[in-house]
């Protein structure tokens, strides 16, 4: 929670009353402390971008990571790779057996990983709606990872994620990214694609892989063209 509520309209390039008319709206991420709003700058900025808001022209800027080429979403879940019938019969046991599955480096601790992944979803339930949920860590660039990857899941059965529109979740994207530059351009375009009825489909359906891949393809293109 590292933003006041200046810092909070600054960055998101809407007046202070704004922000508080949101937090009354229980529509942005947000904490009391000490009888104060505080923000974390990742959140704010993850909730823009999936939102489709602007947000102030520096935002976006990591000078560790801005030479850094952005990887398409396709390549980005080529890597990460797709897996079918994850197994769980809560939110805690889904992430820990998804967290099996992914391609990290030997070197990150499995059991870590999967406790960010359930405290973030603790504090910020990632279920988008329709049974598709994308868990990260809360902070994005705190893992040692030096590629961003996409990881796809297709759960054995439905599970509860606390979705807002009251749907158990039965898909997970999760998104792991060195930065949080990497993170929030992978996020802007799943947040695309899912609105591209043949991609949302072949998911729905649980296509195959090549289905999928084709899916995503064709519909990540449109980013490109329009």
């Amino acid at each position: 929670m590292n933003l006041n509520v200046k810092d909070a309209a600054r960055l998101l390039s809407v007046s202070e009353k704004t922000i508080y008319r949101w937090i009354k709206q229980d529509i942005v991420p947000a904490y009391k402390v000490h009888e104060s709003y505080r923000f974390n700058r990742a959140e704010l900025l993850e909730w823009a971008t999936a939102r489709r808001r602007g947000v102030a022209g520096d935002a976006y800027e990591e000078p560790e990571a801005d030479d850094q080429p952005l990887p398409s979403l396709t390549d980005a879940l080529e890597t990460g790779g797709v897996f079918y019938r994850v197994e769980g019969k809560t939110r805690e046991e889904v992430l820990t057996d998804a967290v099996g599955h992914l391609r990290v480096p030997e070197d990150i601790d499995l059991g870590h990983l999967t406790q960010m992944l359930i405290t973030r979803e603790q504090l910020a339930p990632t279920a988008t709606g329709s049974g598709i949920a994308i868990p990260h860590p809360r902070s994005p660039g705190l893992l040692n990872v030096l590629r961003p990857t996409v990881t796809l899941c297709f759960l054995e059965e439905p599970v509860d994620f606390h979705a807002l529109d009251g749907q158990p979740v039965s898909i997970l994207f999760m998104i792991i990214a060195p930065n949080l530059r990497s993170h929030l351009h992978l996020l802007s375009r799943l947040s695309f694609v899912l609105h591209n009825s043949d991609f949302r489909d072949t998911l729905l359906q649980e296509g195959s892989r090549e289905k999928i891949f084709a899916a995503l393809t064709q519909a990540e293109s449109f980013i490109k063209t329009n």
